[in-house]
C-alpha cells in the first residue's frame, strides 16, 4: 500500500482493545434493566470486531472478510439507538423494535450481494444510516431524562449526557465515512488508509475519555432540578400518595428502583409523578428517594454499629462516594462525624 501508517502504527488494532475494555465495562454497569447493558456491550464489541477487521483490510490487506466489515457499520446506529430506547421501553416493546430495527442492516446487505456486484454504493447507505440515527437519537434526547422510565433513578441525568455523546459519536463517523467514501468515488481508496488513521486518533482519546469517565459520571447524583412552575392539588396528591408509599413499603432501600416501578404502584405514568415531585419539591425523583435513603442512614448510624459502608449499602446507594456526598450535602458533616454527634448539624430530623 502507499500509506503504511496502519501497518507501522496499527491504530484500529490500538481501538480494537479499548473498545474490548469498554464492553466489559458496560457490562458491568447497573443501569436498572441488564437489556440496556446488554445492548450497550454489544455495542462496544460489534466495533471492536469492526477496528479489528478495518486493520485487516487497510493495513495488511487481508480482504476475505471484507463483505462482514461492511456490514457491521451498518449496525452502529442501531444498536446505540436501542441501548437508549431499552430504558424508555418495556421488553415486548423493545423486542419488537430489535427486529424491525436491525433485521434493515441484513436485508439491505442481501440486497446489494443479490443486484450488484459492486458494493461501493453501500458506503452511502452506512452515512444514511449514521444520520438517521443521529437526528432519532437527538429527538429522544430533547424529551429530557424523565423519559428514561426504565433506568435507575440517580443515573437518568447523567445517561441523557451519554445520549448526546452518543449523538456526536454518529457524526463523527458520518464525517469520517463520507471523506472515505468520497475518496473511494474519486480515487478509488488512495488516501483511505491515511484517512482512517487520522480519523482514529480523535477517536482513542475519546475511548480513553469514556474509560477514565464513565464509572464517575454514572455514579454523579442528579442536580437540583429547577421548579417547573407551583405544584396544584394534584401534584399534592400524587406526592402524598408517593409519601405514603415510600414510608409504608420502604421502596427506597431497592438501589435498583425506577420510576418505572413507582408508576406501577401508584397507577400513573411515570412522567406525571417526575412533574409532581419537580413542582411541589423542587428536585428530580432520584433527590426525592435519596431524602428517605439518607433518613434511613442517619438512624442507622446512630442507633447501630455497623459500618458506614454496610448502612450506605442497607439505605439503597450503590455507589459509597455517592452516599457520602449526598450526606455531606444535606447534613453538612460526613456519616462518621454525625455517628459521633448522634445529630445533624443543620438542625434537619433524621427520622424514618
Amino acid at each position: 500500500m502507499d500509506d503504511p501508517t496502519l501497518v507501522k502504527f496499527p491504530l484500529p488494532l490500538l481501538t480494537a482493545l479499548l473498545f474490548c475494555v469498554i464492553a466489559v465495562l458496560l457490562w458491568r454497569l447497573k443501569l436498572g434493566v441488564r437489556r440496556s447493558t446488554a445492548i450497550f456491550s454489544a455495542l462496544a464489541a460489534f466495533c471492536a470486531v469492526e477496528a479489528l477487521l478495518v486493520a485487516l483490510r487497510f493495513g495488511y490487506a487481508i480482504e476475505i472478510l471484507t463483505p462482514v466489515q461492511r456490514l457491521l457499520p451498518l449496525l452502529l446506529g442501531p444498536l446505540m439507538y436501542l441501548g437508549f430506547a431499552a430504558l424508555t421501553v418495556g421488553a415486548p416493546t423493545l423486542r419488537r423494535m430489535m427486529a424491525c430495527h436491525l433485521a434493515a442492516p441484513i436485508i439491505v446487505l442481501a440486497l446489494f450481494r443479490l443486484f450488484l456486484e459492486n458494493l461501493r454504493p453501500l458506503d452511502w447507505v452506512i452515512s444514511a444510516s449514521y444520520l438517521f440515527y443521529g437526528t432519532a437519537l437527538l429527538l429522544l434526547w430533547r424529551k429530557g431524562p424523565d423519559v428514561l422510565t426504565y433506568a435507575r433513578l440517580d443515573v437518568t441525568r447523567s445517561l441523557s449526557k451519554w445520549m448526546l455523546r452518543g449523538v456526536g459519536l454518529l457524526a463523527f463517523a458520518l464525517v469520517l465515512d463520507t471523506a472515505i467514501a468520497f475518496d473511494f468515488a474519486l480515487n478509488q481508496g488512495a488516501h483511505a488508509a491515511a484517512l482512517i488513521s487520522y480519523g482514529t486518533v480523535p477517536l482513542i482519546a475519546l475511548l480513553l475519555a469514556v474509560l477514565v469517565t464513565l464509572p464517575s459520571i454514572l455514579s454523579e447524583p442528579g442536580r437540583k432540578a429547577a421548579v417547573i412552575s407551583k405544584a396544584d392539588e394534584t401534584d399534592s396528591e400524587t406526592l402524598g400518595r408517593l409519601n405514603d408509599l415510600m414510608r409504608n413499603d420502604q421502596l427506597f432501600l431497592d438501589p435498583n428502583l425506577t420510576v418505572q416501578r413507582l408508576a406501577r404502584r401508584l397507577h400513573l405514568p411515570a412522567r406525571n409523578i417526575s412533574a409532581a415531585v419537580n413542582r411541589a419539591k423542587g428536585m428530580n425523583v432520584s433527590q426525592y428517594v435519596n431524602t428517605f435513603r439518607l433518613a434511613y442512614a442517619a438512624d442507622l448510624l446512630v442507633d447501630e454499629h455497623d459500618s458506614v459502608a454496610n448502612i450506605a449499602q442497607r439505605s439503597g446507594f450503590l455507589s459509597r462516594s455517592n452516599f457520602y456526598r449526598e450526606f455531606q450535602r444535606v447534613y453538612d458533616q460526613s456519616p462518621t462525624e454525625y455517628r459521633s454527634n448522634g445529630s445533624p448539624a443543620n438542625g434537619q430530623p433524621a427520622s424514618r
